[in-house]
């Protein structure tokens, strides 16, 4: 499928002329990772990989963990345009997703199963984020569900690993611009 036909629900969501959210890009010359913190109706985590031309997403209301013993849920979303990776601003409250998002951790990653779309499909990815925020071997697995298309996010026990540390409620900057959602309200 052409990252065009990928991004046909992302299109069909969003009124370009209402919202400041991007809408195309090009590919990196390694693939990238970008963690949005986005308040909207609740506050979420926006978890995104480059894979196949466009954005695959997640959402994890609780961000993402750097205890290896934490399972966080990320429930798949629509995928988004490559741009979207380094979006920071307000979405109007009457449309979809309207809130303040900030990229909260970005980076490029290493896919540690033989071809990422193909993991992704199967349902088990792991990858080797190089961020600020998060470093090491994260993985996703796809969990049965009714209804959403639910996931497991899991921090690997590496070098990146901490217990203690908690950067979704302690690290609330963006990694960009310095700036956190209540600074774009």
């Amino acid at each position: 499928m052409s990252s065009k036909d990928r991004l046909a629900e992302y299109r069909a969501k969003r009124d370009p002329r209402r919202t400041p959210e991007p809408g195309g890009g090009r590919g990196n010359a390694e693939p990238v990772f970008v963690v949005q913190r986005h308040d909207a109706s609740s506050l979420h985590f926006d978890f995104r990989l480059e894979i196949g031309g466009v954005l695959v997403s997640w959402s994890v209301p609780k961000g993402p963990s750097l205890n290896p013993s934490d399972r966080r849920l990320a429930v798949r979303t629509e995928d988004h345009p490559l741009d979207y990776a380094r979006f920071e601003g307000t979405i109007p409250a009457e449309e979809y997703g309207g809130g303040t998002v900030i990229v909260w951790d970005t980076g490029t990653f290493d896919a540690l199963t033989d071809s990422a779309g193909q993991a992704l499909e199967d349902g088990h990815l792991k990858v080797w984020l190089h961020g600020e925020k998060l470093r090491g071997a994260f993985s996703l697995i796809r969990r049965d569900s009714s209804g959403q298309e639910q996931w497991l996010l899991i921090k690997k026990d590496d070098e990146g690993a901490d217990r203690r540390r908690k950067p979704a409620k302690t690290q609330l900057e963006s990694v960009l611009t310095g700036r956190t959602n209540r600074d774009l309200e």
